[in-house]
């Protein structure tokens, strides 16, 4: 205990062990129950945290587009920007349109706020030190 009030923040983020976050994202498997219920075997999408840049971005967007834009944004799996999943019929001519056509607004919602969780949003990531 003594050793940590005589080592500096700078210090310590200097150590050859702190990740560079940006390379090192977080990720979580999140089952969607819905589509699972109708397709008869799991739905799992695989979420990652967003960079910095990417949250500057999704909050540069149109409020009503920053949900739909971050599961695009964090998703790896699956890959919303695939052209198979594009069908001008049926109006869906944009990623943006299939994550609207395929989920509902709940299940956006829900992936958001474990898409903030991934990012260090929600939870809090600070705690106050107290003058000993």
């Amino acid at each position: 205990m003594e050793n940590e009030k005589n080592t500096s923040a700078l210090d310590l983020l200097l150590r050859p062990d702190m990740p560079d976050v940006r390379k090192a994202l977080p990720e979580k498997r999140m089952e969607v129950k819905r589509l699972t219920e109708l397709a008869g075997e799991p739905v799992v999408f695989t979420l990652r945290g967003l960079t910095y840049q990417e949250i500057r971005d999704i909050q540069d967007k149109r409020r009503e587009d920053q949900a739909v834009s971050a599961v695009l944004y964090a998703c790896k799996d699956p890959d919303w920007r695939d052209q198979r999943l594009l069908n001008a019929a049926a109006g869906a001519v944009t990623p943006l349109d299939v994550i609207k056509a395929r989920l509902n607004p709940g299940e956006i919602d829900e992936l958001y706020v474990e898409i903030q969780k991934l990012s260090g949003y929600i939870n809090r990531t600070l705690r106050e030190v107290k003058n000993a």
